[in-house]
């Protein structure tokens, strides 16, 4: 007889004489006997045994669960919510923004703010095909002091191929880029008190740059929904009672290929085009369409940046952007009357912040490189002055120092 046999033996004897003291002696029946070590029955009747195989199957259950909830939180597995990116977008706000297909898996950041608010919200949402498509949301601060020349976020997002949303709302898309500014009746600043904090954004970008002439209707559409109802839902989050209502029919259609005048560089009339920046088979001029919060000009694009970019910001919350970098750029500060405004002059760029009835406005003359410093020079006042006229902030006759 083996010891597991001798332990149920021991084991029903105890049991029996407890119970009734006469039946001390019973014997365990022979079937049982034969039962395997971990048979329910046997088990049951051993408490050391049973106590292991408990602890055991408690920490197996705590794994399991613990799994389940990191794949609820990502958004993916079969615990994945309905809907995507903080609770915002619904499965057919998906589907739209991915030709109609609804195996889109997501994953999330949460939309956090630093403890004192002093960088404002963050967070990230990214939508994945298993054809290798993927969005990225993104919910952030603007930031004011990032240099202006090279940033990222101002390349692409506010290119000339994008139209803005219409109706006062300092937001544009395209069919690869969406961005839209929370209000500021809202939360769409971090503080009260920090007037010259870049406002509250989210975006969205399908993970390339596009710069053909054409831009897909139906897909800039989808963006700039998808973008309003990512704003909506954030500022319901917040307590916000407001909503921001579908954009898509008040905007204008998207750009075209400008047929650029010699005597109208992008499109801005008096404003000689230099011999220097004709086109030499690059590409087109492309100007933004419809009044918005920025007009901007994107001459011969190759490899994601123009060969060069004019650009008026007229709003004055996307304006502040610029505003350190107007008065450090360069050491060629640009003079003009006292209270008009500020800016510089260098081989690359040439930048102006105006003080205008409505705020601050940009204007801006950026080169892909500093070959033609004396181009720059030329076209900066006189871009300047015309544009300054057309937004009703003029006149504005800048005079630049001495080049050195």
């Amino acid at each position: 007889m083996n010891d597991s046999e001798n332990e149920d033996r021991n084991e029903n004897s105890s049991d029996n004489s407890s119970d009734n003291g006469s039946e001390s002696s019973a014997r365990v029946p022979l079937h049982e006997r034969r039962r395997p070590w971990w048979h329910w029955q046997r088990v049951a009747r051993s408490r050391p045994r049973l106590a292991v195989i408990m602890t055991v199957t408690g920490a197996l259950l705590g794994a399991l669960l613990g799994g389940a909830g990191v794949a609820w939180r990502a958004g993916v597995g079969p615990f994945a919510d309905d809907r995507a990116c903080w609770g915002a977008l619904a499965q057919d706000d998906v589907a739209a923004l991915f030709d109609g297909k609804r195996d889109i898996e997501t994953s999330e950041v949460p939309i956090t703010s630093d403890r004192i608010g002093s960088e404002g919200p963050s967070g990230e949402c990214r939508l994945t095909s298993p054809r290798g498509r993927r969005i990225t949301v993104q919910a952030h601060q603007l930031d004011t002091g990032f240099g202006g020349a090279g940033d990222r976020w101002a390349d692409e997002f506010l290119s000339a191929r994008l139209t803005p949303l219409g109706d006062g709302l300092l937001g544009m898309a395209s069919d690869t880029r969406a961005w839209l500014a929370v209000p500021d009746g809202c939360i769409g600043r971090p503080s009260g008190v920090d007037v010259n904090s870049g406002p509250t954004v989210i975006d969205m970008e399908t993970g390339w740059t596009v710069y053909d002439d054409e831009v897909d209707t139906e897909g800039r559409d989808a963006l700039a929904r998808a973008v309003v109802k990512l704003v909506n839902h954030y500022m319901a989050e917040e307590g916000c009672t407001s909503e921001i209502a579908d954009p898509v029919r008040r905007m204008s259609g998207p750009p075209r290929a400008l047929d650029e005048k010699k005597d109208a560089m992008c499109g801005v009339k008096g404003l000689r085009l230099p011999a220097a920046f004709e086109h030499e088979g690059r590409g087109a001029t492309v100007v933004t369409r419809g009044g918005g919060p920025v007009r901007t000009c994107d001459r011969d694009v190759l490899f994601g940046h123009p060969e060069l970019r004019l650009m008026t910001i007229e709003d004055p919350r996307l304006a502040m952007l610029y505003d350190r970098l107007s008065h450090d750029g360069a050491k060629d500060q640009v003079k003009v009357g006292e209270q008009d405004g500020y800016g510089f002059v260098r081989d690359d760029m040439g930048l102006f912040q105006a003080e205008c009835q409505t705020g601050q406005v940009t204007f801006l003359v950026r080169a892909e490189d500093g070959r033609r410093p004396g181009d720059i020079r030329t076209i900066l006042p006189r871009y300047v002055a015309a544009e300054a006229d057309r937004i009703g902030c003029g006149p504005l006759r800048v005079t630049l120092p001495a080049s050195g």
